[in-house]
């Protein structure tokens, strides 16, 4: 069993203390957080001691796994210092999404845990559900043949207003996440976005991307659209079929080119998934099992690495916003 603790103790740190104490790899030892009342309430919420400083807690708990549940600016400013702190002192580390809203920052994380020789995770939870493993099972089984094309979309109503870019730095590393996923890395980028009346950010946003094998495709995202179903859409298609997966967990639908019989997953409605808690669920036991199964931290589904490769199209994305230019991805 792994000595888990969590750093940031918001709804979402809230979140992960939960599912640890639910989940029979894990054990929960603690919980920090520099506000006393958070850290203290949670601590009688999860039963797990509190502290208000994550290195006082790192040295006197010495945890084995880490989540850090920080936000910020642009709800990554506050991921950098923590995660360091957790590296540094040997632990496996989850973050949350983005992984961090500074490019040289996140690739000083994802270099201090390759160095460090840990497992180091994002929660890119989006696709770590049966409806998105099955997606990929057909396109590992040849159904989809030489990807063609990507669609992307996703919205939340988000009123919330911080930088120029929040919404495309804070929104969009889930819906990236799941392009790369299906798709491989994305070579190229073109953003053009608008603000909806109101606002004083990019709220909604538009992405065209040219993949490196060659696929083509593109991201939908907006923060003004109430939520309803479906809030996230990803259609991929090749040569030999096209899958459309609707939101995280609902339905997957394979379309084989050539038949007209289609095959389809529903999510059950006894047995399945009951709501977006459970694709942190499944996210957090996969990063359990992969660090008690001892898997190579350049092997860990949804990491760190991914984690920054998607904030560098997102960056890509701005420059180009700020251009009005195609901008590669470095």
């Amino acid at each position: 069993m792994l000595r888990v603790c969590v750093i940031g103790m918001g709804p979402i740190g809230n979140r992960h203390a939960m599912i640890y104490n639910e989940d029979p790899l894990a054990e929960l030892v603690g919980v920090c957080d520099i506000v006393k009342e958070r850290a203290d309430a949670a601590a009688r919420r999860h039963g797990a001691p509190a502290f208000y400083d994550a290195q006082k807690m790192l040295a006197a708990l010495r945890p084995d796994v880490c989540s850090i549940t920080t936000g910020g600016y642009e709800y990554g400013s506050e991921h950098y210092a923590p995660t360091l702190q957790a590296l540094e002192a040997g632990c496996h580390v989850l973050g949350e999404k983005p992984i961090s809203n500074e490019i040289a920052r996140a690739e000083e994380m994802v270099a201090t845990a390759r160095a460090r020789g840990v497992c180091y995770g994002l929660n890119l939870n989006h696709r770590f559900t049966p409806a998105a493993d099955i997606a990929k099972q057909w396109q590992n089984e040849g159904r989809i043949g030489h990807l063609l094309f990507v669609n992307m979309s996703m919205w939340i109503k988000n009123p919330a207003e911080s930088s120029p870019y929040f919404m495309i730095k804070a929104l969009n590393p889930h819906a990236v996440d799941v392009m790369r996923h299906f798709c491989g890395d994305v070579a190229a980028v073109q953003c053009f976005a608008q603000r909806a009346p109101g606002r004083q950010i990019w709220s909604t946003a538009h992405f065209s991307m040219r993949f490196v094998n060659g696929c083509v495709g593109g991201l939908t995202a907006s923060y003004d659209i109430e939520r309803g179903h479906p809030m996230e859409r990803c259609e991929v298609a090749g040569t030999k079929g096209r899958f459309v997966l609707e939101d995280m967990w609902r339905e997957v639908t394979l379309y084989p080119a050539g038949d007209f019989q289609k095959r389809v997953y529903s999510n059950p409605v006894f047995g399945g998934m009951r709501d977006f808690e459970d694709t942190f669920r499944n996210r957090i036991h996969k990063f359990l099992a992969e660090v008690t199964a001892g898997v190579a931290p350049d092997r860990i589904d949804g990491s760190g690495a991914d984690g920054l490769a998607v904030q560098k199209v997102l960056q890509a994305a701005i420059e180009s916003l700020d251009s009005g230019t195609i901008v590669y991805v470095k």
